[in-house]
């Protein structure tokens, strides 16, 4: 089973990482950062470069494809290269990340669809032809999206049980610990304190 992350200028770290981390402790999965063509892609905060060890060439049919977000997904959108690999592509799963969804929109992926990505801006899914689900994780057919950062570590569980099965998503669970308990209520705009929510989008246009 072969999974293929595309990265692009400023993605966001977590999107990619959150995901590659889960799937890649599961048994018989491999995981491949993917660019236009192979080399180093720097993160949305210009600290932190991942390499691509493989261009889309190289890897033409993956099993899963997951699609990152980020603030260079207006750019990525548009970006003739990365459309036409995934218009080709034909992966088992199609997957996405926070705004990575949008770049599967723009693509045509999600049209008559449900799904989602970050609150700030999941509502813009609808003028691609899909339905905004406020929704951690929206599983539609063979596509899978997921709300902001965080959520793309839900999603690979999400997508590994469906890969393997329950158990072994669980095993991989438990493996990374991931057992949430943030300090605090502020993770959804409903729940976070009042004046919050604009400084939050401030951090990550």
């Amino acid at each position: 089973m072969h999974v293929a992350i595309p990265l692009y200028p400023r993605f966001t770290a977590l999107d990619a990482v959150g995901p590659y981390t889960v799937l890649g402790f599961a048994p018989q999965v491999t995981v491949t950062f993917v660019a236009a063509a192979p080399g180093p892609v720097t993160d949305d905060l210009g600290s932190l470069t991942l390499s691509a060890t493989a261009g889309y060439a190289d890897l033409p049919h993956p099993e899963v494809i997951v699609v990152p977000g980020g603030p260079g997904t207006a750019e990525a959108m548009h970006d003739p290269e990365l459309r036409a690999w995934l218009l080709a592509a034909r992966p088992q799963w199609m997957t996405s990340v926070c705004s990575g969804s949008f770049v599967l929109a723009a693509a045509g992926l999600l049209e008559g669809r449900r799904a989602t990505s970050h609150w700030g801006w999941r509502d813009g899914l609808a003028a691609f032809g899909a339905q905004p689900v406020e929704q951690r994780v929206v599983t539609d057919g063979p596509v899978i999206t997921a709300a902001g950062v965080s959520a793309g570590i839900d999603m690979a569980l999400t997508l590994l049980a469906r890969l393997r099965d329950d158990e072994t998503a669980q095993t991989v669970q438990l493996a990374v610990e991931y057992d949430p308990d943030p300090p605090f209520t502020a993770g959804s705009p409903r729940s976070a304190p009042p004046g919050l929510a604009e400084r939050a989008l401030a951090l990550i246009r």
